[in-house]
């Protein structure tokens, strides 16, 4: 792959005469297409680890589980993603974007597409908790392949000046799918089943393949206009700076774990909303997301202050999940003031929701810029294997947190997971 650039280097990319490795001429916009398939690659997975949870009230009821079983099934789906995707990175360092892309998204539709036939609930039968648990773990296993094989792809085609912003671009795809997902999944499960709804993903997920085998190959390494010299460094399994930031990442996504993964059953549950009011305020809080993280791409790119923007989404994530435990420790005691209660409550929650999921591409370009050119898949990978590490656990920690201290348990523990993460980012330069 090329490397990246020296951060001095401002020129745009010239990619008119630009050839790649396997002789094709690109025209100076091709970039945007591969930017576009790692969009449509995301999105597509996004869909599925973030849909899915969506669906929990209406997957309890139709797999009948308790709130134990249900995390377990969950958590398993981000255990498949934390287990694979380290491997899928160091594969896509050795094979290329290309390849590991297409492999997995195929394998993905292909697994989501038997799960739509062979394990959801029928008048025969009811699939168990193990079935139901296996298959998410070996989706999450298949879906690993996305995140470094597509990050990998927008850093070797962007320069400096626009990876930020390129990248926050593509992480728009998490809220993005997860949005869809939230808003779609629930009401397909209802109308039609689980079987429609792992069809949807399969269909999703054998699109975005398509899109890498038309138009995703190798960036262009002719003439001085495109991507230079690879960094030096360590490999970034030895390099400690790439693994705080990728520990500060993962942490920094418990918070936001809970709310993907248990954020239906909390409104559904302690607020008492109805399907759509849920599926409308999970997809604010991916839709503001989305509009946060392209911001704060090119704010970073504009300024140069990456790390500090990451502390201080840190700082203010904690400070929203703190302001929603008080609200649940004190709101029913404050006399005549239920209504009002209950409307704030969706409200803290989307804001929550928005702040602790806004700087995950500014995250992971500083990470891939500190790895080097030769090490992004990887690197990107450790980080990611953090992150689903967290939607393993979470939601297999929060019904144990309900049963000891109720809601306002998991909502301090979500604050106090934003709060640590804050010192493990770097310092700004």
């Amino acid at each position: 792959m090329s490397a990246i650039v020296n951060c001095s280097d401002r020129q745009p990319p010239k990619l008119l005469e630009d050839t790649g490795s396997a002789g094709r001429v690109f025209k100076p916009g091709h970039r945007w297409k591969v930017l576009g398939i790692g969009v449509a690659a995301n999105a597509a997975f996004s869909a599925t680890f973030s849909g899915i949870p969506a669906t929990a009230v209406v997957l309890r009821q139709g797999y009948h589980l308790g709130n134990a079983e249900l995390g377990l099934a969950l958590g398993l789906l981000g255990l498949g993603v934390a287990l694979s995707e380290l491997p899928w990175g160091l594969l896509t360092d050795r094979w290329g974007d290309r390849r590991v892309l297409l492999i997995g998204l195929g394998a993905t539709a292909v697994w989501l597409l038997a799960m739509a036939m062979l394990v959801v609930p029928t008048k025969a039968g009811i699939p168990g908790v193990t079935l139901l648990s296996a298959s998410l773990l070996i989706t999450g296993l298949l879906g690993g392949s996305v995140n470094g094989s597509s990050g990998r792809a927008i850093m070797g085609w962007f320069r400096e000046n626009e990876r930020g912003f390129a990248m926050s671009i593509r992480q728009t795809a998490v809220p993005l799918g997860g949005g869809l997902g939230a808003l779609v999944l629930p009401s397909l499960a209802q109308a039609f089943g689980f079987g429609a709804v792992f069809g949807v993903l399969a269909g999703a997920s054998a699109l975005s393949a398509l899109f890498a085998w038309r138009w995703l190959h190798e960036p262009p390494t002719a003439g001085e206009g495109h991507l230079a010299s690879a960094a030096v460094g360590p490999a970034p399994l030895r390099n400690r700076d790439v693994w705080r930031i990728a520990t500060a990442i993962g942490l920094l996504c418990f918070p936001q774990v809970a709310v993907l993964t248990f954020a239906s059953v909390f409104l559904h549950d302690f607020v008492g909303l109805g399907t759509a009011a849920i599926s409308a305020s999970l997809a604010a809080v991916q839709i503001g997301a989305m509009v946060m993280r392209i911001w704060s791409g090119r704010f970073t790119d504009r300024h140069g202050n990456r790390r500090q923007f990451l502390r201080l989404c840190s700082a203010f994530s904690a400070l929203a999940f703190a302001m929603l435990w008080l609200l649940v420790l004190f709101g029913p005691t404050v006399p005549g003031g239920q209504l009002i209660w209950l409307a704030v409550l969706p409200v803290v929650l989307i804001v929550a929701g928005i702040s602790v999921s806004a700087w995950h591409g500014v995250a992971y370009t500083e990470l891939a810029t500190l790895a080097g050119a030769s090490h992004v898949g990887t690197a990107l990978s450790l980080a990611n294997t953090f992150v689903f590490v967290g939607f393993f656990l979470v939601p297999v920690a929060i019904p144990g947190l309900l049963h000891l201290w109720s809601w306002s348990g998991v909502w301090l523990a979500a604050a106090i997971c934003a709060l640590i993460a804050r010192p493990i980012f770097l310092r700004p330069a």
